[in-house]
């Protein structure tokens, strides 16, 4: 199977080696009717909430313009209801920005600046400006909608995609929902092609604006420098989450490939769809995330920093032990000092000891 490029995109994503395309103006069209934010109402029945700033003021005034040209203004009511503004920034039309400060807003957003950071900026060069930080939200979104022109965010995305010479592939469930977007950069795709051996995987946590996991795959040279392979976008964390992604990885690299070491945390779905995509592949746990828990699940059952450093010099003899007999031996000293701290020792035997 080819995962396709700018050019086509594959319609039957469940069926690895079906051969149908859709051009890229059909793939659009199908995303847009299908596609719904997840968590969001329907893009048909969002309404915008509106509200008015009107306080019932009795104060008007009345211009009129003469046959000359010339305007007159008429005094109705100078009375008010309310004291004089104190700052300017609260009126709307006093906060909108100039062309040259809307074209800095978007310089800097370009670079990933967030707004109130923006708009500090802003404040160092025009002491004076009345923006606040919805000026900059509002200015944002408008700069956004006038790149869209019209498309949807998964189609401009995709465009920008294909113009980019990216790999990509997508995935949809029977509702016709976006649950799966893979992603890899050309130069990605050349280094995995190259260095095949070691892989890390691991998952972001869920923020972004659609709450969806982010699945990286982490190549290693043969110089030990790391490299991103590929990224996806997962709707959830379970077994057949996992195992389109590992699918689409292997067809990039060779529909044979299968690297001899996938390094990753204790994620069970993870794990389990590791051994049905390349069962073949020697699976180890990430030792920085054994830590990790270890210091979250264990520290607290020791009063002294000292203690806590003796035990996790007597554990790591047991982690980076290089043969059984020097593994079972650190293991009977480890046990048997901390023999009387049996939650410790119970979370080691059922958490990690089984993957050893």
């Amino acid at each position: 199977m080819d995962i396709h490029s700018s050019s086509a995109i594959e319609v039957n994503v469940n069926d690895l080696h079906g051969k149908r395309f859709r051009t890229r103006e059909e793939l659009f069209e199908d995303v847009r009717s299908c596609f719904v934010s997840k968590g969001r109402n329907p893009l048909e029945s969002r309404k915008r909430e509106t509200s008015t700033r009107l306080i019932n003021c009795h104060f008007k005034i009345q211009g009129k313009r003469k046959s000359d040209g010339l305007w007159t203004l008429d005094l109705i009511n100078i009375s008010h209801n309310h004291d004089a503004s104190e700052n300017m920034s609260g009126h709307p039309s006093c906060r909108r920005l100039t062309k040259s400060e809307t074209s800095e807003v978007e310089r800097l957003s370009i670079f990933g600046i967030q707004p109130r950071n923006i708009l500090s900026s802003l404040r160092l060069k025009i002491p004076n400006i009345q923006a606040v930080s919805r000026t900059l939200y509002n200015v944002k979104t408008k700069i956004c909608n006038e790149k869209l022109d019209g498309r949807s965010m998964i189609q401009a995305l995709f465009e920008e995609l294909g113009r980019s010479k990216f790999l990509y592939n997508y995935k949809r469930d029977e509702k016709g929902c976006l649950t799966h977007v893979f992603v890899a950069h050309p130069k990605s795709v050349r280094l995995s092609k190259i260095y095949r051996k070691v892989y890390v995987l691991d998952c972001t946590y869920k923020t972004s604006m659609y709450k969806m996991p982010l699945l990286d795959v982490i190549g290693v040279s043969s110089s030990n420098k790391s490299f991103y392979s590929c990224f996806v976008f997962l709707k959830k964390e379970k077994v057949e989450d996992y195992v389109w992604p590992l699918q689409m990885f292997r067809e990039m690299v060779n529909s044979s490939f299968e690297p001899m070491v996938i390094v990753s945390d204790r994620e069970g779905a993870l794990m389990k769809a590791i051994s049905i995509v390349f069962p073949q592949t020697t699976h180890l746990l990430c030792i920085w995330h054994i830590q990790k828990n270890n210091v979250a699940k264990c520290k607290k059952q020791f009063a002294e920093d000292e203690d806590w450093d003796m035990f996790m010099s007597t554990w790591n003899a047991v982690m980076y032990a290089k043969t059984k007999n020097s593994y079972d031996e650190s293991w009977v000293l480890l046990e048997l000092l901390y023999k009387e701290k049996k939650c410790v020792i119970s979370y080691l035997k059922e958490t990690w000891l089984p993957y050893k």
